[in-house]
């Protein structure tokens, strides 16, 4: 089956809450009453310079990046998914894929277990929320 034949499975308003999920956990998880505080400081951060940066550019990226890795996710997934197999291969993907990766990049860059945690485990909640979303809605 060609990617075109995949795509066309693909229940694209699955996607957007997937994507709209994601960005929503995002906000949540990087806010100063979770781990923002934390997170800025783990990448040097102040409150002055993210005042400094125009947020547009960035939440616009943010959401496209999102709804391409949704995309890549339902594709992955399939039509006969259930929000049990969407759970496990997101918690899947999130920890064997997206978290080794980040664990690689963050050995070499001398970068520490702290900002691992944070950013590996915002994605290994996010790829479980947006799979289990995904497998859900049929």
């Amino acid at each position: 089956m060609g990617i075109a034949d995949v795509l066309a499975t693909v229940n694209w308003l699955a996607v957007l809450a997937a994507t709209a999920a994601a960005f929503t956990l995002g906000a949540f998880w990087y806010s100063r009453s979770m781990f923002g505080n934390a997170w800025m400081q783990e990448v040097g951060l102040s409150e002055e310079s993210l005042a400094k940066i125009n947020m547009r550019p960035v939440l616009a990226g943010t959401a496209v990046l999102q709804f391409v890795a949704a995309t890549a996710l339902a594709a992955f997934l399939g039509a006969g998914s259930t929000w049990q197999t969407g759970l496990q291969s997101g918690l899947v993907v999130g920890i064997c894929w997206i978290a080794t990766a980040y664990g690689v990049t963050y050995l070499f860059e001398l970068r520490s277990l702290r900002l691992f945690s944070i950013n590996a485990g915002y994605y290994i909640v996010t790829f479980a929320v947006m799979a289990t979303i995904i497998g859900a809605w049929h």
